[in-house]
């Protein structure tokens, strides 16, 4: 007994991530609102996709809780003098999955994979645009990979570290089946795939041999020790469902509490609730392609029509600020000016709508009821502009048939809402961009989008906080979304969990956390 405590104290101080024997035999179960859509990261994904992922799989990268830049399969990132030549040796001992050991050729092939067009990933165009340009990736010996850049970038380590990307995370090349279809992946994360059943749950097992950081999480960086065997995501896509099934010791964490529940919830013995403000965006998109919507001056005053500070209020029960900036109120690069939220003003919206045209044909609004706060904001939506004389008809579809018609640019009107994009630059990029090439984008703008190339490429932040400005006055003219706010995200755990954490990225993490029953 002495000889295995002092090996656990050891372990510890080393951080090799031993855990502790109360956990041994434990499963963690959180909440999943809906099914993943797949496990190829950054691929077929969606926020659910990349919070479940990055589990399991890690990148040369990693995002800090403040959204900073650490290493995590990379030792240290070691940047050239002209800002071309990016040096990342990697940590030894870290295994995959299958036991076998990471290598520089690993990375390699990972990029490789990556950066084919036939794959899709999610950002092979960031890593080959006119602002960030991978050029080579090089391995000089077995522990160190080296990546070179066409021209400098303030944003290359970021898209490296995206969720979204899939961390771009390296996996062993016996995650592709014989023919280099993705079969299943086998990475370096704290937790490796076990069973999904598509429906019902998804299960991930302890990597034994997980070679953790020493300290703290940090975000998805930092120590990530795994603390229980299992970890079970289970779906329940409706809410009320969800939180009768923690009332009832169903499940250990519910990871995205409805701000009504939170009062009753705060009351129940043993319950504790975690708040942290996101960098999501719930946001309303309108297609200036389309013949009603295509003249600015009905997207104005459609804007109008709407009230934002009581739609906001009414959608979450008063816990968010209502913004109509992309960059989050929590940003170091929200400036007070994006703070300005202008009054509702239905004589101007009108107004404005008579001259555009319009004679009270129907806008269809898409929406889905797997969000509830998607269906309310279109529900509310359509009685503010009711108020204007604007015909709004809600369109409610199954969220992957909505998510379908968002990515083709299907739509009128949309609610909709994009998960957390941690450097300013990104805020605008998710709906920002040529519709010809990226047919999701919302705002196509050639002037903003010389703006927002720049904005990549500087880092100095006071001339990056003046480009963003104006790229905001630019927005509230051209009105090609009406942002709305960042959610808070809450969640509820019962007495028996311990060391779970809410962040800026509004998806639950599971290492650090114990069962103790």
């Amino acid at each position: 007994m002495r000889l295995r405590a002092s090996l656990l104290a050891l372990a510890a101080s080393l951080g090799l991530g031993m855990a502790a024997p109360a956990a041994a035999q434990e499963t963690l179960r959180i909440r999943l609102n809906a099914d993943i859509r797949s496990t190829d990261p950054g691929v077929n994904r969606d926020a659910n996709t990349d919070g479940l992922m990055w589990h399991v799989l890690e990148g040369l990268v990693a995002l800090r809780g403040d959204a900073t830049i650490a290493p995590m399969l990379a030792e240290r990132v070691d940047i050239s003098a002209d800002g071309l030549t990016y040096t990342f040796p990697l940590r030894r001992d870290v295994r995959f999955h299958n036991g076998q050991p990471l290598t520089a050729a690993d990375v390699a092939f990972a990029m490789e994979r990556y950066r084919k067009r036939e794959t899709n990933w999610r950002c092979r165009g960031d890593l080959d645009s006119a602002v960030t340009r991978l050029t080579a990736v090089e391995t000089p010996d077995p522990h160190t990979v080296v990546m070179r850049l066409e021209a400098p970038s303030s944003l290359f380590l970021t898209m490296l570290a995206r969720p979204d990307c899939g961390q771009t995370g390296i996996f062993h090349r016996d995650s592709l089946n014989a023919d280099g279809t993705w079969r299943a992946p086998l990475g370096t994360g704290p937790f490796r795939l076990g069973e999904w059943r598509r429906g019902q749950f998804v299960e991930l097992e302890r990597f034994a041999e997980y070679l953790a950081l020493p300290g703290e999480p940090d975000g998805l960086a930092g120590n990530k020790t795994p603390m229980v065997d299992r970890v079970r995501f289970t779906i329940i896509p409706d809410d009320a469902a969800a939180r009768a099934a923690l009332l009832a010791g169903n499940i250990d964490v519910l990871p995205d509490a409805r701000t009504r529940d939170l009062p009753d919830l705060r009351g129940r013995p043993g319950m504790s609730v975690h708040s942290s403000p996101s960098f999501d965006l719930q946001i309303i998109l309108m297609q200036t392609t389309d013949p009603v919507l295509r003249d600015v001056r009905m997207r104005r005053a459609i804007a109008l029509a709407l009230d934002v500070p009581e739609l906001v209020r009414a959608v979450t029960e008063g816990s968010s600020r209502p913004s109509r900036a992309p960059i989050p109120v929590g940003s170091g690069f929200h400036t007070p000016a994006m703070s300005v939220v202008p009054a509702r003003d239905l004589a101007a919206a009108r107004r404005l709508a008579q001259e555009a045209g319009y004679r009270g044909q129907p806008i269809r609004i898409v929406t889905t009821r797997r969000y509830e706060a998607f269906y309310e904001i279109a529900v509310l939506a359509q009685d503010m502009l009711r108020d204007a004389g604007i015909n709004l008809e809600l369109e409610v579809l199954e969220w992957a048939t909505q998510l379908q018609r968002y990515t083709r640019g299907e739509y009128q009107m949309m609610a909709f809402g994009f998960s957390a994009r941690l450097d300013p630059s990104l805020s605008f990029e998710m709906f920002t961009g040529p519709k010809a090439t990226q047919p999701r984008k919302a705002w196509d703008n050639p002037e903003v989008q010389a703006m927002l190339d720049a904005s990549m490429r500087e880092t100095d932040a006071d001339r990056r906080r003046a480009t963003f400005e104006a790229m905001f006055r630019q927005l509230m003219e051209d009105v090609p979304v009406v942002a709305l706010y960042s959610s808070v995200t809450h969640a509820v755990t019962p007495a028996h969990v311990q060391g779970y954490r809410t962040w800026a990225v509004d998806a639950p993490r599971a290492w650090g956390v114990r069962v103790q029953r």
